[in-house]
């Protein structure tokens, strides 16, 4: 009789990883990195239409993502907890406020990474895309209480800061895969310039920079840059989620 499909990958000690980032982050890169493991799928955003008819909310590509992808939520995350595929590793890129009024309890079986970032970095290069943003926007306040969630829920959980990761990538990726217990892999480190088939139809608004790059890039702090006047109570909002998302970053 032959095995069925689940047993196989847990044969192969399958894995389902799920990215929570904010936006302007370096999410696409992590996307990016583990699409180019040999044992890997990936998928990016795949709540996204499901997000914006839920909220209703302007991006750029509304229509085309509407158009184009599931939104009922039951469907997708039924898709997501049994995804069809041989490889062992299953890696999900998703933006944290996708999460929005749902049922979070699907999050026991993924092995969750919680992806942040300064907020000034995040709100001076977001507001130029989207002006006045929200906390919603930002993803700070769900970060957090995501973070919380799985904590009181027992569910492991990564928290990982741009920054260390592109201080340096071989190091914290290494320390991610340990954690994760899958094995590293130095392909990991670069990619192929160019897209990606899985690439989500927002890459044409927001993935120029991943398109020409063919590693991690270095880190750039926006410290010194100034924030407007109307931007700073968001920014202060912001920073206390941050500030508490960090105290449960990987060591």
């Amino acid at each position: 009789m032959k095995l069925t499909q689940n047993f196989r990958l847990q044969q192969l000690g399958f894995k389902k990883i799920a990215l929570w980032s904010g936006p302007r982050n370096i999410s696409t890169a992590m996307m990016y990195s583990f699409a180019n493991r040999k044992d890997t799928r990936v998928v990016d955003e795949p709540l996204f239409g499901y997000f914006l008819k839920h909220t209703n909310l302007w991006r750029p590509s509304k229509d085309e993502v509407l158009s184009t992808m599931e939104q009922d939520p039951k469907k997708i995350l039924s898709e997501l907890t049994n995804p069809k595929q041989d490889q062992a590793v299953f890696f999900m890129k998703h933006m944290a406020n996708h999460l929005i009024d749902l049922d979070w309890s699907f999050l026991k079986g993924f092995s969750n990474i919680i992806l942040t970032r300064h907020p000034k970095d995040v709100i001076l290069s977001y507001s130029k895309h989207i002006k006045n943003p929200s906390m919603l926007d930002l993803c700070f306040e769900i970060q957090h209480e995501l973070l919380n969630y799985l904590i009181e829920n027992q569910h492991p959980v990564i928290v990982i800061d741009a920054s260390q990761v592109l201080a340096n990538p071989e190091l914290i990726l290494k320390k991610i895969c340990n954690t994760l217990n899958i094995n590293f892999s130095t392909k990991m480190l670069s990619w192929e310039p160019g897209p990606l088939k899985e690439d989500g139809v927002w890459a044409k608004y927001w993935y120029h920079n991943v398109h020409k790059s063919t590693c991690f890039g270095k880190y750039i702090s926006s410290k010194d840059a100034t924030l407007s006047k109307d931007l700073l109570p968001i920014y202060r909002k912001c920073l206390v989620h941050y500030n508490e998302l960090l105290n449960h970053q990987l060591k």
